[in-house]
């Protein structure tokens, strides 16, 4: 079976897919998270449900603890994280995640990368954005801005995520 085969067999699959967003930042609020709200809107428009939403602190130990717990839930197919990817001190949400990951997905980064690259230029290298599976839950990881929230999504997660999960449970 085919790639285009594989991508038709999946669009026919009706499970919705759900969704956790997780928010990681020291500094935002509900009220003040553009990127988690922006996170929410295109998926729910995209036709996928929203089964969490957090805004969890730049503390390595919360952001895995919260992620697992994700992960072990039954109505979870996909864990969509935002900030704490960079180089800053504070930015430790790839270290947290990581090693959750059983697969690692790295096209999603390598491609995310070369995306920026062509919106921002060079800065784009500072990104450390990954994707991957733990257990039969996808696991993405993105920037914190809004900017790279929507090209991530937009670009990648959406048009893939129906697809990825039919891949994750089909025998």
């Amino acid at each position: 079976m085919g790639y285009e085969d594989h991508a038709e067999a999946a669009a026919q699959h009706q499970a919705p897919v759900r969704c956790a967003i997780i928010t990681i930042s020291d500094t935002r609020s509900i009220e003040t998270d553009k990127s988690g709200a922006l996170a929410q809107e295109l998926l729910a428009a995209a036709g996928f449900e929203i089964v969490e939403y957090r805004i969890i602190p730049d503390e390595p130990d919360q952001v895995a603890e919260f992620v697992q717990q994700c992960i072990e839930r039954s109505d979870c197919d996909a864990v969509l994280t935002n900030g704490g990817t960079g180089i800053a001190r504070r930015d430790a949400t790839i270290e947290a995640i990581e090693p959750l990951l059983d697969k690692k997905l790295p096209g999603f980064g390598e491609i995310f990368r070369m995306l920026s690259y062509n919106d921002i230029g060079a800065g784009a290298m500072l990104s450390r954005a990954t994707a991957g599976i733990a257990g039969r839950t996808l696991v993405f990881c993105m920037p914190g801005s809004s900017g790279a929230v929507r090209l991530a999504l937009e670009s990648l997660i959406l048009p893939e995520l129906k697809h990825l999960v039919w891949e994750l449970f089909r025998q």
